[in-house]
């Protein structure tokens, strides 16, 4: 009887712990975000490469426009990624920009910028740094208009890998406890 208790108990930590993992994050319109924190220091450039979705329209004439960062304060902005006579953003596709801005350290956000009668839905976002790793941003949303939207993982990134961490140091133990009680 307690074989079977002990297994079920573990099955059952083994199921909390793949559902808390299987969680997306979702874009948000940014409440209180600000361009005018670009600084005029040191210029790095950066490689953006916007994925449109194939369920967005055929191709938008909508302005697009991006901004990005660090932690620490450093923001790179590009107003118009937008060009209709090159089909930027059409269904299906991924476009490739280079964007000068302020040197960064790890990017954590990201937010697009739509203005225009077509709509848009972006699926990710992927930026390549000089200080940083690469990261994407998976969206698969339509894009708001005259919104600032997408996602700051600047304060969140670190501790919710640091509960993650704690979470499996606390599921071992418990499962080497319940172990030792088997036998």
């Amino acid at each position: 009887m307690i074989k079977e208790l002990v297994v079920l108990i573990l099955f059952a930590l083994g199921l909390s712990l793949s559902e808390s993992k299987s969680t997306f994050l979702q874009p948000q319109a940014a409440k209180s975000f600000n361009l005018s924190y670009i600084q005029n220091v040191r210029s790095c450039s950066y490689t953006v490469v916007l994925t449109t979705s194939c369920s967005s329209p055929r191709y938008t004439r909508d302005q697009i426009s991006i901004a990005f960062g660090d932690a620490y304060g450093n923001q790179i902005y590009a107003p118009r990624l937008d060009d209709p006579s090159s089909k930027t953003f059409e269904q299906c596709s991924s476009d490739t920009f280079q964007i000068d801005g302020p040197c960064a350290y790890q990017i954590c956000y990201v937010y697009l910028y739509r203005t225009g009668p077509d709509g848009w839905k972006p699926e990710s976002v992927k930026i390549y740094g000089y200080n940083s790793r690469a990261v994407s941003f998976y969206y698969d949303a339509y894009i708001p208009s005259d919104i600032w939207y997408g996602f700051n993982l600047c304060n969140s990134a670190s501790s919710s890998h640091q509960l993650s961490n704690q979470k499996w140091f606390l599921y071992v133990i418990l499962a080497f406890v319940l172990t030792a009680l088997l036998y």
